[in-house]
């Protein structure tokens, strides 16, 4: 199907964004960022059945995109950076909510998902914050967003357990990594040094997490 097609589209173009950012040319890295995200906005909403759990997930792939282009756009406006940083990441956050707005219904153990988050994300930025240096609100953003998204991770690894499906086994993969992702880049970006590995592992793991997620919608 046509659809399909957006997957090696999205590597393709992720590729060229990745050369274009290491050559530093930011303003041809973002525009290639957008349309790579673009990709898996598209092959969700083509994916998507139009039930209310699919609507929630592509409008937190639209977010992503969204995020995406403001994650970057700090490389062109430099006197705004950390701002526009900040506001990439609330967005981000506003879809990881949608997604777990989407699939926390699904076991309705929400109590048991959020006991297991808050302990997993306690132990996780312990780990994280004793690696990085950075300002407090930086910091803060930090707890706050990974608690949403291991909520999230917990919920669909849950979901899994308990009603496996290739949507809960498609969405788990796409969460997971979309975790690893960005633990990565939150290293890789106040670690202390920057390494062109760890962002090629970062935006990897990245778009195909998304992908996994806009792909689980065909099983709905």
């Amino acid at each position: 199907m046509i659809k399909y097609i957006l997957i090696p589209i999205c590597l393709v173009v992720a590729c060229l964004f990745l050369m274009q950012e290491k050559k530093e040319n930011y303003v041809t890295a973002v525009c290639l960022k957008g349309l790579a995200s673009l990709c898996f906005v598209l092959l969700g909403v083509l994916s998507s059945p139009g039930t209310p759990i699919a609507r929630l997930i592509v409008i937190g792939l639209i977010l992503g995109l969204i995020a995406d282009v403001l994650l970057n756009l700090r490389y062109v406006f430099m006197e705004k950076g950390q701002l526009v940083f900040l506001v990439g990441i609330l967005v981000f956050l506003s879809g990881h909510i949608l997604y777990l707005a989407a699939v926390l219904p699904i076991s309705g153990k929400w109590l048991i998902c959020l006991i297991a988050a808050v302990i997993l994300t306690a132990l996780l930025m312990w780990w994280i914050l004793s690696k990085i240096t950075a300002k407090m609100a930086f910091k803060i953003f930090g707890i706050v967003y990974i608690g949403a998204i291991v909520f999230l991770n917990c919920a669909a690894i849950y979901n899994l357990i308990v009603k496996s499906s290739a949507f809960t086994w498609l969405f788990a993969a796409g969460a997971v990594l979309f975790l690893i992702s960005d633990v990565v880049l939150i290293l890789n970006t106040f670690g202390g040094k920057s390494r062109f590995s760890l962002r090629v592992t970062n935006i990897g793991l990245y778009y195909i997490g998304q992908m996994l997620i806009a792909l689980s919608l065909i099983f709905l």
